[in-house]
């Protein structure tokens, strides 16, 4: 029987994930999933590609208090914002988001960590960043500051088949972690990359569609605890996941309704 295994949110895009119990789902994702992220005084987005140091910031949540804390840094405490003057921001394709600023001293705590001037912003309540509208299940799918889609599926036995190619006689590099691919859920009981067969699953009363495999980039080859870079897992996955417009693993999806999902539920194959 496939499970539920893991259940990963992430409050601030490219910082560190927090593994949950059960979780909302609603149609753009876990609750609070990459609500936030850091952006130039310009707006432009930023990620672990362009600041590592991002995988060793952790925003710990609760309710709508954060606290940051970081490596030998002194931890801050924030309340989230949600009210406030529009500030309009740029991810990917998508331009002028509405996004709420949380602060000259968040900010300040983040450009000190990083090197850098930034900014923390939320996604402003109501607005929709549509999704891909080729690859959208309904018009009014959306999503927060995620990449292309509201979640990423990923099973345990992709992994373990992309570990054993990675400690070949070949390769002998140490296993990977999850994390280095940042999955929302992550299940178990299935052949490797069953996941990219499957169209609709359901999970407790929460159906969701499985929209198309998800392309790698370097994020996937920075160590979370060290912020060491290598070739891997880029150059084993391209031996046998690439595929036009990149080299895939994991899946997106895009849920169809809203409820709650807890780890050790069955994933049940509609299609």
């Amino acid at each position: 029987m496939i499970k539920l295994s893991n259940l990963t949110y992430y409050p601030i895009k490219s910082c560190r994930g927090f593994d949950l119990a059960e979780a909302h789902i609603e149609r753009m994702g876990l609750a609070n999933d990459r609500r936030m992220m850091l952006v130039t005084p310009e707006g432009k987005f930023l990620t672990q590609a362009e600041y590592p140091k991002l995988a060793l910031v952790t925003p710990a949540m609760i309710n709508d208090t954060v606290t940051l804390s970081a490596p030998n840094f002194d931890p801050l405490r924030f309340t989230i914002q949600k009210m406030g003057a529009i500030s309009h921001v740029s991810i990917w394709e998508s331009k002028n988001v509405q996004a709420i600023d949380q602060g000259d001293e968040t900010a300040q705590w983040l450009s000190d960590w990083i090197g850098a001037s930034v900014r923390l912003v939320r996604i402003a309540n109501g607005f929709k960043r549509k999704v891909n509208s080729d690859f959208a299940v309904s018009a009014e799918d959306h999503i927060g500051f995620a990449d292309d889609y509201p979640i990423l599926l990923i099973s345990e036995a992709s992994l373990r088949d992309l570990n054993s190619k990675l400690n070949s006689p070949q390769g002998a590099v140490p296993a990977l972690p999850m994390n280095r691919f940042r999955p929302n859920i992550v299940v178990q009981n299935c052949e490797p990359f069953a996941e990219d067969t499957w169209k609709r699953i359901k999970i407790g009363d929460v159906e969701m569609a499985l929209i198309n495999p998800a392309p790698r980039c370097v994020v996937t080859t920075i160590d979370k605890e060290t912020l060491e870079k290598s070739k891997e897992p880029l150059k084993t996955l391209s031996t046998y996941r690439k595929q036009k417009g990149g080299v895939m693993f994991g899946m997106h999806i895009i849920p169809l309704n809203e409820g709650e999902i807890k780890t050790g539920m069955h994933v049940e194959i509609l299609e």
